[in-house]
């Protein structure tokens, strides 16, 4: 375990964490400016694939929080870096406030489908697309899949239920890219130029990071 003597840096969740939609958690401003201020280097992660990281840095500016575009690492950049590495031409089930993250990205002729928080993409004639192609041999590849997500008033699904039941209809195993994989946090660490055992993570699902990294 991680010491509060030893620890260089933070990973940082943002919804549920520091946020729930557009409004702020008491208590999250003043306590970046304690971690700032102690000398912890911070690097935000969120999973959060409904908007680009753009929009998502502009959203949380003016909410108050004072935070860099490069503190942000969003699993929609994993995402990306996954299909680039792998020459996958992907079918993007990905809302239309996050398909910046994926401009100029051959999708012809896909050999993967990529789905992440895309309520608009979920109906029946979308999923079956995307359950025909899986089964031609598209790899199933799920930024992930949390199986709900916390609005200001109520719990959502999030893309989790979707990413099973193609998964289900299927009999494939998607490839997660977001948390909580092992890859994604130590990316986010490398950036940081970071270890493992100097580190901790805040969020407000529990994940053995101790165990993942």
């Amino acid at each position: 375990m991680t010491s509060a003597r030893h620890v260089k840096a933070a990973l940082i969740d943002l919804s549920g964490t520091l946020h729930v939609d557009d409004k702020i958690i008491p208590g999250a401003v003043k306590a970046l400016e304690r971690l700032r201020a102690a000398g912890i280097q911070i690097k935000f992660v969120t999973n959060t694939t409904k908007e680009s990281r753009r929009r998502l840095h502009e959203r949380l500016v003016s909410l108050g929080f004072k935070i860099s575009a490069d503190e942000i690492f969003s699993s929609l950049t994993a995402a990306r870096s996954f299909i680039e590495v792998r020459n996958l031409r992907p079918h993007l089930m990905v809302s239309e406030a996050a398909m910046e993250e994926f401009e100029g990205m051959n999708t012809n002729d896909p050999n993967a489908v990529l789905i992440g928080l895309a309520p608009e993409k979920f109906d029946y004639t979308s999923m079956n697309e995307a359950f025909r192609l899986v089964l031609d041999g598209a790899l199933l590849v799920a930024i992930h899949k949390a199986r709900y997500y916390r609005t200001n008033d109520c719990l959502a699904l999030g893309p989790g239920p979707f990413v099973r039941a193609l998964e289900f209809a299927t009999n494939k195993t998607a490839e997660i890219v977001g948390k909580p994989d092992k890859t994604f946090f130590l990316t986010a660490l490398r950036q940081l130029h970071a270890l493992p055992e100097d580190t901790v993570m805040i969020g407000d699902v529990c994940y053995l990071f101790h165990r993942l990294c």
